[in-house]
């Protein structure tokens, strides 16, 4: 009998934590299994460190922190060769060179498929850690690129780049589980409307752009706005509902809203991102509203599923739109789920990914 494959998931943190891992690759460790590979994990945040490293201050534990987070990789060495692939998501480590990188697919001559959803290249931290720019190394991935078997990228912005060191540069969407997870159809025939915005902290404050628009659209209609996340916002708004983020709530919490927003600036960063809000939103058939950034402008189209929204009166007269008739919004859902099945649901990239493996 053939020895199974066996595939080594080098991620961030514990799974369940982290939407890059919960949808570029947890999501697909059933099918792989299914298809005859052994899949392990291996994070470099513990829990613990996963929970103090985007807090501010606390420098004594997040320092403990990343201590353990590289003890996990020096061990991980002594182990590493017994692996048919690696699929790393973003880098090894979140600070420092790509050594762990280096030696696994120069060294060891390893097949390292190197998965990323962000423009990692350019510099970008969080202000809990603003001295971590100092150490991020952006640099290194091109570096890895280089270096990998395949490249894994969230959308064509991303592999552009990558093609650049790697010819073997795949589309990866980033994918939902139509079928078992999000699956629960968004009831847009409600008397009070709820505007819905999910994401981390990360990306929070990209509806302080929309607050002018909100606040007017507020002076004449009653309505709330859901904001479902991991750190309390901070919007001079009324009807804010904060639901804290777990991986139980997001989905049943998500599907109670009837409109979704999804605003980004027009920088090199945003035009990185794989427009994961407008997939989950439409996932539950809930109609949207964003700004024309990236993909959000190729998942979107405009007037069929959602409106895409150049300017602060595009913003206005889009969520006024979606407010006062529930049958577009029910047209527009209907629309957007289908074209999440279609494009970025586990069951239609499911051949792709596993091709990754090959």
């Amino acid at each position: 009998m053939d020895r199974k494959k066996k595939i080594l998931i080098v991620c961030r943190s514990p799974e369940n934590l982290v939407p890059s891992q919960r949808f570029r690759s947890e999501l697909y460790t059933d099918l792989l299994q299914h298809n005859g590979f052994e899949v392990s994990y291996r994070y470099f945040f513990n829990k613990e460190g996963h929970e103090v490293i985007h807090e501010f201050g606390l420098w004594g534990k997040k320092i403990k922190a990343l201590t353990g987070g590289f003890l996990r990789r020096i061990s991980l060495l002594s182990e590493i060769k017994k692996y048919d692939y690696i699929f790393l998501q973003k880098a090894a480590a979140p600070l420092g060179p790509p050594l762990f990188e280096w030696l696994y697919a120069r060294v060891l001559g390893g097949k390292l498929i190197y998965d990323f959803d962000d423009a990692i290249w350019l510099p970008h931290y969080s202000d809990p850690n603003r001295f971590a720019r100092f150490f991020k190394k952006p640099w290194k991935v091109k570096h890895i690129c280089k270096w990998a078997y395949k490249v894994s990228c969230g959308n064509e912005y991303l592999c552009a780049y990558a093609r650049q060191f790697n010819k073997n540069v795949f589309y990866n969407p980033t994918c939902v589980d139509t079928d078992r997870q999000h699956n629960i159809i968004a009831n847009q025939y409600v008397e009070r409307i709820t505007i819905g915005w999910t994401g981390s902290f990360s990306t929070l404050e990209y509806l302080d752009s929309l607050q002018p628009v909100l606040k007017r659209l507020q002076d004449k209609y009653d309505f709330d706005i859901k904001i479902i996340c991991n750190r309390k916002p901070e919007l001079d708004l009324k009807n804010i509902i904060y639901v804290e983020w777990t991986e139980a709530n997001e989905i049943t919490e998500l599907a109670s809203c009837q409109i979704g927003l999804m605003p980004l600036p027009d920088d090199e960063w945003a035009k990185g991102k794989c427009g994961f809000k407008l997939i989950q939103y439409l996932a539950l058939e809930i109609a949207s509203v964003c700004s024309p950034t990236g993909v959000n402008k190729i998942i979107v189209q405009d007037g069929v599923n959602g409106f895409i929204c150049n300017s602060d009166e595009d913003w206005y007269r889009g969520i006024e739109r979606l407010l006062l008739d529930p049958g577009l919004r029910k047209q527009m859902g209907s629309v957007g789920r289908k074209e999440i099945i279609e494009h970025y649901s586990l069951r239609s990239n499911a051949a792709n990914f596993l091709s990754l493996f090959s």
